[in-house]
C-alpha cells in the first residue's frame, strides 16, 4: 500500500528526510496551500508569495523526476484548508494510511499532526547542522547557554574557519571590527533581483486577491523562487557585498534598506539554500583573498551559531516558551508597528521598511523595533506575532527564540545575559535615523526629548529589583542614581505621559 509523504512549504529541498526516506515508485507526495498556514498570523503578502511559488515550483521539479503528487492550490474548490485536513482527504484518495512527514519548525503543526488518526512517522529535520540530541548534549549541566560557546563547538565541528584546532587568524570572533557606523556612501546596489515568471505571476494574483488588507506591499516583488535563483543571489552576494559586510552590518540608513546584507535567511528558511553550501563559500572567498576574516567569520557566526542556537533553544524549552513573560509586560501593541503614523524617525523607517520589503536587518528588529518594545513594556507575545506577521524569513523555530529571549528578555535571561535596551544615542551612533527627527535625541527631558532617553530610565527603573545586581547592567544604575532627585522625577513623569498618550493612541 502507498504511503503519503508530507513536503510543507519551508521543506523545499530534495535532499529532505521524507523524500529519502519515501518509495518513488509507490507513494504519493503531498503539498497543499492551505488557510491554516496563511491565517495563524497575518502574513506579509511578500512571504506569502515566496513561500506558495516555491512550493509550486519545487512540485514540478519533483513530477519531473517521477512523483506521484498531488498538489493543492488555495483556491482550489475541494481545499480542507489545513495539512491534517488535506492529509485526509488524500488518504481517502488513495487509500495509504501512513505519513512520512519531516519535523515542522513549529509545536503547532507538530501537535496537529499527532492528533491525527493516520500514522505518522516523523523524522528529524536533518538539514540542520545540530540535531536536538547535540543541542540537549551541549546545554546539559550549563548554567547558561551562551551562543558563543555554542558556536565554537560548531565551528570545531564543522571545520569551517579552522585551522587545525586553532580559529583562523587566532580568534574566534571578530565582532569587536564589525560595528562601524555607516559610511557616506554604500557601493553594493543590494541583493540581487528577479524578475516574476508566468508561475510567480500566477501566485501573485491569488496573494492580492486573497489577501489585500495583510500588512505590507506585495508589489514589486523580486524574491527569488527556486534554487538556481537563490544560488545566483548568494554568488551576487559574496562577490559584491561579503567584503564590507562585516564592517557595516550593524549600521542602518534611511535611503538604504539593505547596505552590504545578503538577505539569504528566506532561501534558507524554506530550503532553497543548504546552511553549508552557503558557509563553505563564503569560506571559500576568505581562502581565496576576496573577503576578509571578519567579514567572513561574522557571516558565518550568524549561520552554524546563531541560527542553529536559537532553533536548539526553541526544541529544547518547548510549546510553553513562547507564551512566557518573565517582566509581566503587558501593554497593547500600538497602530505605529501597522504604518499608523509616529513622529519617530527610527520607527518610522524601520516600520515603512518592513512594509515595503519583509525585511528588516538583526540591529534594526534589535535595537530599534525590539528595543522600543521592551523599554515601552509591550506585551511579548503580541510583539512576537508581529515579527511573525511582517516578515519574509519569520518562522516559529528562528522567530520564538530571537523575540521571547533575545529582544524582549521575556525569557528570564535564558538567552541573553542581559535586556538588550538603549536610549537613543545608541541609534544615532548606528544610524542616520536621528536627523531631522521631530524628537532630539541630544534633549534627555522636555517636550521634544527622544522617547528612548525617557524610556530607557523608566525601564531600568521599574525593573531595579531584577537588574541592579547584573554586572553589565551595573553601571547604567550608577549613572541613574547620580542624576538628582529632580531629574529622575522628569524622566519618569514625562515617559509616564508618553506611555499614556501611545496607548490612548495619540500620535507619539
Amino acid at each position: 500500500m502507498s504511503r503519503l509523504v508530507l513536503v510543507l512549504g519551508d521543506q523545499l529541498s530534495e535532499d529532505l528526510a521524507a523524500l529519502r526516506e519515501a518509495d518513488r515508485d509507490n507513494d504519493v507526495v503531498v503539498m497543499a496551500e492551505v488557510a491554516a498556514e496563511t491565517d495563524y498570523v497575518p502574513h506579509h503578502p511578500k512571504k506569502i508569495a515566496l513561500i506558495f511559488a516555491a512550493m509550486r515550483k519545487f512540485a514540478a521539479r519533483l513530477r519531473e523526476a517521477g512523483w506521484d503528487l498531488r498538489y493543492t492550490q488555495l483556491d482550489d474548490t475541494e481545499n480542507a484548508g489545513s495539512i491534517p485536513g488535506e492529509l485526509l482527504r488524500r488518504a481517502e484518495e488513495t487509500g495509504a494510511r501512513e505519513v512520512i512527514a519531516t519535523e515542522p519548525g513549529e509545536w503547532r503543526l507538530i501537535e496537529a499532526l499527532g492528533e491525527m488518526p493516520l500514522e505518522v512517522r516523523m523524522l528529524e529535520d536533518d538539514r540542520f547542522l545540530a540535531s536536538h540530541r547535540d543541542f540537549e548534549s551541549w546545554a546539559e549541566g550549563r548554567k547558561a547557554l551562551r551562543m558563543e560557546y555554542f558556536y565554537r563547538d560548531m565551528r570545531r565541528r564543522t571545520g569551517l574557519l579552522m585551522e587545525g584546532d586553532d580559529p583562523a587568524g587566532g580568534q574566534w570572533n571578530y565582532d569587536s571590527e564589525n560595528r562601524k557606523p555607516p559610511p557616506e556612501g554604500i557601493d553594493f546596489g543590494g541583493p540581487m533581483q528577479f524578475t516574476p515568471d508566468e508561475t510567480v505571476e500566477e501566485v501573485l494574483d491569488l496573494v492580492e486577491a486573497k489577501f489585500p488588507n495583510n500588512f505590507g506591499d506585495l508589489r514589486p516583488f523580486h524574491y527569488a523562487t527556486d534554487p538556481a535563483q537563490a544560488r545566483r543571489a548568494l554568488a551576487h552576494f559574496i562577490k559584491n557585498a561579503l567584503p564590507k559586510f562585516g564592517d557595516y552590518q550593524d549600521a542602518m540608513l534611511r535611503e538604504n534598506a539593505h547596505l552590504y546584507h545578503a538577505v539569504l535567511s528566506p532561501y534558507l528558511n524554506i530550503g532553497l539554500l543548504s546552511p553549508m553550501e552557503v558557509c563553505r563559500a563564503t569560506e571559500e572567498a576568505w581562502r581565496d583573498g576576496t573577503a576578509p576574516l571578519n567579514a567572513v567569520e561574522g557571516f558565518i557566526r550568524q549561520i552554524i551559531g546563531w541560527r542553529e542556537y536559537i532553533r536548539g533553544i526553541y526544541f529544547l524549552q518547548g510549546p510553553e516558551y513562547a507564551r512566557r513573560n518573565a517582566l509581566n509586560h503587558q501593554r497593547s501593541l500600538p497602530g505605529l508597528f501597522w504604518g499608523g503614523e509616529t513622529r519617530m524617525n527610527c520607527l518610522s523607517h524601520a516600520v515603512d521598511q518592513t512594509r515595503e520589503h519583509a525585511y528588516a536587518h538583526h540591529i534594526q528588529r534589535l535595537m530599534v523595533t525590539g528595543n522600543f518594545s521592551l523599554i515601552s513594556g509591550l506585551n511579548p507575545q503580541q510583539v512576537h506575532e508581529w515579527y511573525m506577521a511582517s516578515y519574509v524569513d519569520a518562522f516559529e523555530w528562528v522567530m520564538t527564540a530571537n523575540t521571547i529571549g533575545m529582544t524582549q528578555f521575556a525569557d528570564g535571561g535564558i538567552v541573553a545575559s542581559k535586556p538588550y535596551v538603549s536610549s537613543g544615542n545608541y541609534i544615532d551612533r548606528m544610524s542616520d535615523y536621528c536627523r531631522d527627527c521631530h524628537y532630539s535625541v541630544k534633549a534627555k527631558t522636555g517636550e521634544n526629548a527622544c522617547p528612548f532617553n525617557l524610556l530607557y530610565w523608566h525601564f531600568l527603573d521599574r525593573h531595579r529589583d531584577r537588574f541592579e545586581e547584573n554586572p553589565r547592567m551595573a553601571q547604567m544604575y550608577r549613572t541613574w542614581d547620580r542624576m538628582n532627585e529632580d531629574k529622575r522625577e522628569t524622566v519618569l513623569r514625562e515617559a509616564g505621559e508618553f506611555l499614556d498618550r501611545m496607548s490612548a493612541g495619540e500620535t507619539v
